[in-house]
């Protein structure tokens, strides 16, 4: 993909294959916020204005290495598409978000954000996130940052229940003292099926909120998170099934090392309507 590097910003030429709002909006990050003319991207504790020009979407940033990674913009989604564009079920939401990239997130904040995400609306996700980073996070010239993990170990599970949590905050005070940053980044080379073990073993991580992390965080390609958008999707194109493991192990053994792809276009598609 055709992209230049400034003092302060990125440059990214190929608008057909990035586009912030099938980014920020396919269901994989809550560290954003739609602004007047663009989005303000906040993962742990960088910041980045994206905004469209004529030529070019344009990336403000004082951590230009940071977003390279974060929006994979090495990646070549071209022939990712390509590939998946072989089958049929995959071609109209290819073309409706073509510009869709999967981000590398930091897993700590992945862990946490996608358990508060359990069951819960995007709005409320953010706002629950927000609330996190306010009391917790360190101050910086554009808000506050994703707390640490020796920060979060500070407060306890009425804390999580005050910020808006709900049910979900004892998972959080739980989870927090059954892995750290360390060991997350430790299981970075375990095969698939163990890492999602592991991930299955922590307190309010389900099938779904184990295969987000496996995809948006270890960026595992044979995963398919399987939520109510893509079980409705399959039950319209396959024939109906209730068993969502079994959705996903068909949608994994159909897609193969490129299921998770398959997913970011088959969600944001589901979920903006699309037939």
């Amino acid at each position: 993909m055709k992209f230049e590097i400034g003092e302060s910003f990125i440059k990214i030429f190929d608008k057909e294959n990035f586009n912030p709002t099938h980014i920020l909006e396919c269901g994989q990050v809550f560290s954003y916020a739609k602004k007047e003319g663009g989005f303000e991207v906040f993962p742990q504790d960088k910041f980045a204005f994206v905004s469209e020009k004529e030529d070019c979407y344009l990336i403000e940033t004082n951590s230009l290495q940071f977003f390279v990674e974060y929006f994979d913009l090495n990646r070549d989604y071209g022939k990712i598409k390509k590939e998946l564009a072989s089958f049929e079920i995959m071609k109209k939401p290819i073309e409706f978000g073509h510009g869709v990239r999967i981000l590398k997130q930091d897993l700590f904040e992945m862990l946490i954000s996608f358990i508060v995400s359990a069951n819960n609306n995007i709005k409320r996700i953010q706002l629950i996130l927000g609330r996190l980073r306010e009391k917790l996070g360190d101050k910086t010239e554009n808000g506050y940052a994703f707390p640490s993990f020796q920060q979060m170990l500070t407060v306890d599970q009425d804390f999580f229940a005050m910020i808006g949590a709900g049910y979900r905050a004892s998972y959080l005070f739980k989870v927090l003292r059954q892995v750290t940053p360390e060991k997350l980044n430790a299981w970075q080379d375990l095969p698939t099926a163990e890492l999602r073990k592991n991930l299955l073993s922590l307190m309010g991580v389900g099938p779904k909120v184990a295969d987000c992390i496996l995809l948006f965080g270890y960026g595992r390609g044979d995963v398919f998170p399987v939520d109510t958008w893509i079980h409705q999707m399959y039950n319209k194109f396959y024939k109906p099934l209730d068993n969502r493991e079994k959705i996903r192990f068909n949608l994994v053994e159909q897609f193969g090392k490129l299921a998770g792809y398959a997913q970011q276009y088959l969600f944001y598609y589901q979920r903006s309507g699309g037939e």
